[in-house]
């Protein structure tokens, strides 16, 4: 069985989904946190390996691991998290399934040209909103047994 990764456009999800955009405005960070939780409970619930790209402005790339596998990476101020996902995918789609989620449509169309598939904002909001309800149905039916 092939590995399949889902490479998230961080920013242009947060902009996109409405409770993640009223959070940024508020304060940035607590866009980002709450998009990680989201998207690492994604990755517990389906076994999908997630890299979320956020726009950086430092002067190189960071990468951060968190302990149960999920990858946060902050490109530099000369890189976009479009140019960032558009090389991991071109990299990597021939050898595992690579999903794009993000609203920009030259993005999407390169990683499907390149073998690659791509979702909206939307259709990953109705994908992790459907993984946590079936974890909430999960735990719900554990308490009763």
């Amino acid at each position: 069985m092939v590995p399949s990764f889902l490479l998230v456009d961080g920013n242009n999800i947060i902009h996109a989904w409405p409770d993640l955009l009223e959070l940024h405005q508020q304060r940035r960070g607590l866009a980002h946190t709450e998009l990680e939780r989201r998207l690492l409970d994604y990755q517990d619930q389906t076994g999908t390996r997630v890299v979320l790209v956020f726009d950086g402005k430092g002067p190189k790339i960071n990468e951060e691991r968190d302990p149960n596998g999920m990858q946060v990476i902050y490109t530099s101020g000369s890189k976009s998290a479009d140019d960032v996902i558009e090389r991991l995918a071109l990299k990597y789609a021939g050898k595992y399934e690579i999903t794009v989620a993000t609203n920009d449509r030259l993005e999407q169309d390169l990683v499907i040209s390149a073998g690659g598939f791509a979702m909206n904002a939307d259709q990953l909001y109705d994908l992790v909103e459907r993984a946590e309800r079936e974890m909430q149905r999960l735990i719900e039916k554990r308490r009763r047994s």
